[in-house]
């Protein structure tokens, strides 16, 4: 895991990769929730007969539930310290190239791509984000997450 503790440590980090992380379990039991939460009980998520004869051979998470973990799965790659605001800004682009089979781990990595001063003492760091199933040859999801951070002094 990388640190950061100054807004010049993160502007001199454009372009390094952080991770892989942690291994992170995706059971059937949160792919149950997400369904539950969001109103989406679509068949190839929790049907287990029917999506076994499906296209994936399997049940799979779905692609918001993989995006919903990115907090997780970035909180294993970086921590800020002497941050007094840390804002979710949001996405610019959002893809999910392969499946995410229930029961697989997921590895994050991410690749610094811009840091921006936006306002005094405010940044904006840009991350492109690649989550993969273990043993997959390509991601499940590549997002590219927006925060704003301001640090102390």
């Amino acid at each position: 895991m990388r640190t950061f503790s100054s807004a010049d440590e993160l502007l001199a980090a454009v372009g390094d990769t952080l991770g892989p992380g942690e291994p992170f379990l995706i059971e059937q039991s949160r792919i149950q929730a997400f369904a539950d939460a969001t109103d989406d009980h679509q068949w190839i998520h929790l049907d287990e007969e029917r999506a076994a004869a499906g296209p994936f051979g399997t049940r799979i998470a779905h692609g918001f539930l993989t995006l919903s973990l990115l907090p997780v799965l970035m909180g294993g790659l970086y921590r800020l310290t002497g941050v007094t605001m840390a804002v979710n800004y949001g996405l610019n682009k959002v893809r999910f190239p392969s499946p995410l089979p229930t029961g697989s781990s997921v590895i994050a990595s991410a690749v610094i791509t811009e840091v921006t001063p936006v306002s005094e003492g405010i940044l904006q760091v840009v991350m492109t984000v690649s989550i993969t199933a273990q043993g997959a040859n390509k991601p499940c999801c590549v997002a590219e997450s927006v925060g704003r951070f301001s640090f102390a002094g």
